[in-house]
Protein backbone atom coordinates (compact mmCIF):
# COMPACT_ATOMS: atom_id res chain seq x y z
CA UNK A 1 0.00 0.00 0.00
CA UNK A 2 1.37 3.39 -0.99
CA UNK A 3 1.68 6.28 1.47
CA UNK A 4 -0.63 8.43 -0.67
CA UNK A 5 -3.36 5.80 -0.38
CA UNK A 6 -2.96 5.71 3.38
CA UNK A 7 -3.11 9.52 3.65
CA UNK A 8 -6.52 9.50 1.96
CA UNK A 9 -7.95 7.45 4.86
CA UNK A 10 -9.21 8.91 8.12
CA UNK A 11 -7.30 8.24 11.34
CA UNK A 12 -9.74 5.58 12.63
CA UNK A 13 -9.57 3.83 9.26
CA UNK A 14 -5.77 3.83 9.42
CA UNK A 15 -5.85 2.40 12.95
CA UNK A 16 -8.17 -0.36 11.73
CA UNK A 17 -5.82 -1.02 8.81
CA UNK A 18 -2.85 -1.30 11.18
CA UNK A 19 -4.69 -3.82 13.34
CA UNK A 20 -5.66 -5.92 10.33
CA UNK A 21 -2.08 -5.79 9.01
CA UNK A 22 -0.77 -6.92 12.40
CA UNK A 23 -3.17 -9.84 12.31
CA UNK A 24 -2.00 -10.72 8.80
CA UNK A 25 1.62 -10.50 9.95
CA UNK A 26 0.89 -12.88 12.82
CA UNK A 27 -0.68 -15.37 10.41
CA UNK A 28 2.25 -15.07 8.00
CA UNK A 29 4.75 -15.69 10.79
CA UNK A 30 2.74 -18.71 11.90
CA UNK A 31 2.75 -20.07 8.34
CA UNK A 32 6.51 -19.52 8.15
CA UNK A 33 7.03 -21.42 11.40
CA UNK A 34 5.18 -24.48 10.15
CA UNK A 35 6.69 -24.29 6.68
CA UNK A 36 3.59 -23.40 4.68
CA UNK A 37 4.49 -19.84 3.69
CA UNK A 38 4.15 -19.39 -0.07
CA UNK A 39 5.55 -15.85 -0.43
CA UNK A 40 8.24 -14.95 2.13
CA UNK A 41 8.47 -11.39 0.78
CA UNK A 42 4.92 -10.74 1.95
CA UNK A 43 6.17 -10.57 5.56
CA UNK A 44 8.49 -7.71 4.61
CA UNK A 45 5.75 -5.90 2.67
CA UNK A 46 3.31 -6.12 5.59
CA UNK A 47 5.91 -4.86 8.08
CA UNK A 48 6.63 -1.87 5.86
CA UNK A 49 2.92 -1.14 5.38
CA UNK A 50 2.46 -1.13 9.17
CA UNK A 51 5.39 1.26 9.54
CA UNK A 52 4.01 3.58 6.83
CA UNK A 53 0.59 3.70 8.46
CA UNK A 54 2.00 4.34 11.93
CA UNK A 55 4.25 7.08 10.57
CA UNK A 56 1.31 8.86 8.98
CA UNK A 57 -0.71 8.57 12.20
CA UNK A 58 2.20 10.05 14.17
CA UNK A 59 2.57 12.90 11.67
CA UNK A 60 -1.11 13.72 12.14
CA UNK A 61 -0.67 13.71 15.94
CA UNK A 62 2.15 16.20 15.63
CA UNK A 63 0.31 18.28 13.06
CA UNK A 64 2.89 17.73 10.35
CA UNK A 65 0.71 16.10 7.75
Amino acid sequence: MKANNIRELSSPEIEYKVSSLKEELFNLRFQAAIGQLENPMRIREVRKDIARAKTILRQRELGLG
